[in-house]
This record gives C-alpha cells, sequence and structure tokens, in this order.
C-alpha cells in the first residue's frame, strides 16, 4: 500500500469528480465508480469493466479498498451489537436497532472518547485517533453484508465525540447521502453531540438537512458538570445559546438526549426544571432507560420514575418520548463490548 494511497470509501463525490479531471477523464467517472462500490459492492478495482485498463490502473494505484473484521456479535431481542476492528488494529463498535420504521445503524466516530461523560463505558476509553470517513462508511457496508439487510437509518452515536472529528463526520454525510450510492436520506441521518457549541453554530451552515440531538442528561449546570466534563467549558448558557442560533438558522428541530439514572436526574423538580429550560424550544425529548455496566455505579430508573417525568414534560408541552429499551441482555451500552475486550486481554 503506498504511503500517499487513499481508501476508496473515504472519497466523496465531489473529491472524485475532481480527481477524475485531474486523470483527464470525466465527471461521469464518478457516477460508475460509486455504483460499482455501493451498489453492486466490488471489492476490487479489476472487477470494474466499463473503464479503460489505464484508468484501471490509475486508480489501483491511488487508492485501495479497506477492510473492517467482526470481532465480536451480540444479539438480543431486535438489535445486534458489533465490536468491529479497523485495519490498524483499533476497534470500535456499532448497533443495529430494528425500530417499526426501519432498521437504524448507531456507528462510532472515534476511537475512544476524550469527553469522559461519567455514566459512558467509552468515557473510560481515552481517544486513541479520529475515525475515517470511509470506515463510518464500511461499518454500514459490514453490517448490511452481515446480515442481509438495507439499513435506513444512521445515528452517529457510539464511540467517540462526532464534533470532535467534525470533517471526517461531513464527509461520511456527503457519500452515504449521494443518490449515486448508499443512497441515505439526510433526514435519516442523526449527529449526536454533548454539546461542543463552536462547532453545533458551524453546523447550522452544513448543507445537508440531517437531524441534531443533544447529549443533555440534566437541566442544570451544577448537576450536567459532574455528569459531563464538556459543561465546564460550555455551559448549559452557552449550549442553548448555540441551539436557537441553530434552530434559527436551519429551521429544523432539535432532539435531547436524556439518560435516566436512578436518584440522579430523575426526580420531579429536576423535570419541571428541564420544561422550563426547553419551552418555547423546537426540540423533543428522548428518554433513554440507562444500560447499566458492571464498572459504573449508576442504576436505571425505574419505569414508575420514567413515567412520572414523562407525564411531567408532557403536562408542560414539551415533546417527549421514551426509547424502547435495547439489549438489555447483552453489552448494548456504548464502549462496553470494547471495555470486555481490553479487560481479558
Amino acid at each position: 500500500m503506498g504511503v500517499c494511497m487513499e481508501s476508496i470509501y473515504s472519497m466523496t463525490s465531489s473529491r472524485l469528480d475532481d480527481y477524475f479531471i485531474s486523470i483527464g477523464e470525466k465527471k461521469y467517472r464518478t457516477k460508475q465508480l460509486f455504483d460499482w462500490i455501493y451498489v453492486k459492492r466490488i471489492k476490487s478495482f479489476d472487477m470494474i469493466t466499463n473503464m479503460k485498463k489505464e484508468v484501471i490502473e490509475l486508480l489501483k494505484k491511488d487508492f485501495y479498498f479497506d477492510n473492517i473484521e467482526i470481532v465480536n456479535k451480540q444479539s438480543d431481542e431486535l438489535v445486534y451489537k458489533y465490536l468491529l476492528k479497523l485495519s490498524d488494529g483499533n476497534t470500535i463498535e456499532a448497533v443495529l436497532m430494528e425500530h417499526d420504521y426501519g432498521k437504524s445503524l448507531c456507528i462510532s466516530s472515534e476511537v475512544g472518547c476524550n469527553m469522559a461523560c461519567s455514566f459512558c463505558e467509552s468515557g473510560k476509553i481515552k481517544k486513541i485517533r479520529d475515525v475515517k470517513s470511509g470506515e463510518m462508511v464500511l461499518q454500514i457496508l459490514k453490517i448490511e453484508s452481515d446480515l442481509d439487510i438495507r439499513i435506513s437509518h444512521v445515528v452517529i452515536m457510539g464511540i467517540g465525540e462526532p464534533f470532535d472529528n467534525y470533517q471526517n463526520i461531513c464527509d461520511f454525510i456527503e457519500i452515504v447521502n449521494s443518490n449515486m450510492g448508499i443512497n441515505l436520506g439526510s433526514r435519516h441521518i442523526t449527529v449526536s453531540t454533548c454539546g461542543i457549541v463552536p462547532k453545533i453554530y458551524e453546523f447550522s451552515e452544513f448543507p445537508y438537512q440531517v437531524n441534531l440531538a443533544i447529549s443533555l442528561h440534566a437541566p442544570n449546570n451544577e448537576l450536567r458538570s459532574k455528569l459531563m466534563p464538556i459543561n465546564k467549558v460550555y455551559n448549559i448558557e452557552k449550549l442553548m445559546e448555540s441551539i436557537k442560533f441553530y434552530l434559527e438558522k436551519t429551521n429544523r428541530r432539535v432532539t435531547f438526549e436524556y439518560i435516566m439514572l436512578s436518584g440522579v436526574n430523575d426526580t420531579q423538580e429536576l423535570a419541571l426544571e428541564l420544561s422550563r429550560l426547553l419551552k418555547g424550544i423546537n426540540c423533543y425529548v428522548n428518554l433513554i432507560p440507562y444500560n447499566e455496566t458492571n464498572t459504573l455505579e449508576y442504576k436505571r430508573s425505574s419505569k414508575e420514575r420514567i413515567m412520572t417525568f414523562y407525564d411531567i414534560l408532557k403536562k408542560n408541552n414539551i415533546s417527549c418520548t421514551i426509547r424502547r429499551e435495547f439489549g438489555g441482555k447483552i453489552s448494548a451500552a456504548c464502549g462496553q463490548l470494547k471495555t470486555i475486550k481490553e479487560n481479558l486481554a
């Protein structure tokens, strides 16, 4: 593999247009190549039959077909959890969840994570490197192939903070959204951030109509700073200011993710405080039953407390859902499979 070679899966259509022009070819070659890679799912340039041999040889010189391997796979009702090995030996995770609206894949954007949220297994794994855009694409291709399915929705909410890997995230969205290839609708793509405020402002200019989710998990600075160190840098006031700017710029509803932690953030008083914080904002709250782990002290809120919290939000005109529980019998919490593997190593 040459030093300057790049994974073909990391190439956006616009970059491939420029590439083909640079070697004296027309832009239509991009459409042909995307068809071979993402529709016919070839794994070698030698399988291409509608390009000149000289063009194929140039492609072989400048690009390679990257690969990821399935290290571990667990399944529960309507959920599959994958531990995946990248070509350099690092591991990441992906989770496939079957909903009534389709098959949704939660993918990783980094190897490890520097955000150190106290309730998250991923927070115990220091960031090693960014996941490249092509490696994000491969998470879709590998799991579609393994389960012989078509993934309809993607959430960038696995290991890592997507806005800490901003350009690769943007390239990934451009690649999978292209109607020449995977053709994943922009409104079927969700980016979840713990609240890197400057990137929320930048993302408001992003030309694709993807969904934005904010990991909130507490309605005040004191509690949120205990749960999420990022709040000490970008507090709730700064976060909400950026969200309001984003909403004004895009006119797209924002999701607030709220993991229900027993005795920590699930009281009636906090539900009222959250209602006041989000009053008048075009959003909805996704209440998430916590997936307990063996290494963290947090416990899942009872169904009764979750329902009481939900009822208070609804009574205060906050749109709200309770996420169906997935993977309670497997290592489904973000980072759990990776952490288990490393502890056994």
